[in-house]
């Protein structure tokens, strides 16, 4: 039995810069500020997104604790309303349907999400584009630890109470975009598949130790045979 968890964005989907635009628009309420421009949300928490982002603008620790719930309630309102803005249409990449299909339907996989969205925030953006959150009944989310390196363990936690499934090392295969997704479970025994459908090309995504990385994921059946073998 494997754990196959994905994350969303730029893996399954493109928000077309929903996410970005929500949150700034929240800081900008709550804090008067947005942060550095520069700054790349790919990789992290919306929890860390907002820390980063406040503290280079000079809040306190203190400070963000304090507001950030707000931000995030918010940031879900705006979010909504950014994924129906008809000029910036979020979409699917290549192949995630026909993998999600041939991966379903195998009694040895269960499917699962890993990803630094707030799970609400997950949630709407898979309906944005068609997915049926209820697809993936493992989660794991950035509502559930500010630090990426956290949810690998929470997704095998909730394989055990979920499924009564103990997963053995190795049997954890994060799918993801960026090297934070590759990386992440290296500390309870998980595998990655990298995708170079973001920010990180093939090459970049190799240099960080991932079992298989692809251009996208519209090779099914070789993509489903190195789930397997990794």
């Amino acid at each position: 039995m494997r754990l196959v968890c994905f994350d969303i964005d730029g893996t399954i989907l493109t928000a077309s810069g929903a996410g970005r635009r929500a949150i700034q628009a929240a800081l900008r309420e709550v804090f008067g500020s947005t942060g550095p421009a520069g700054y790349w949300f790919d990789g992290k928490t919306d929890r860390q997104i907002v820390r980063d982002l406040m503290r280079a603008d000079g809040f306190p620790d203190a400070v963000i604790d304090a507001r950030m719930d707000a931000v995030l309630s918010r940031y879900l309102e705006l979010l909504a309303d950014e994924l129906e803005r008809p000029e910036h249409r979020p979409y699917l990449h290549a192949g995630v349907s026909e993998l999600l299909d041939a991966l379903a339907a195998r009694d040895d996989i269960v499917l699962g999400l890993l990803t630094g969205n707030l799970e609400a925030g997950a949630r709407a953006k898979l309906g944005a584009v068609g997915i049926d959150p209820t697809r993936f009944p493992i989660g794991a989310y950035g509502s559930d630890h500010e630090d990426r390196p956290e949810l690998p363990a929470v997704a095998i936690r909730r394989m055990r109470e979920m499924r009564g499934v103990d997963l053995p090392e190795g049997a954890l295969v994060v799918i993801g975009d960026t090297p934070h997704d590759i990386t992440c479970g290296r500390a309870v025994g998980a595998r990655a598949i990298g995708v170079a459908t973001g920010r990180y090309s093939v090459q970049e995504l190799c240099g960080h130790g991932a079992a298989a990385v692809f251009p996208d994921l519209s090779d099914t059946a070789t993509v489903v045979a190195r789930i397997i073998e990794a």
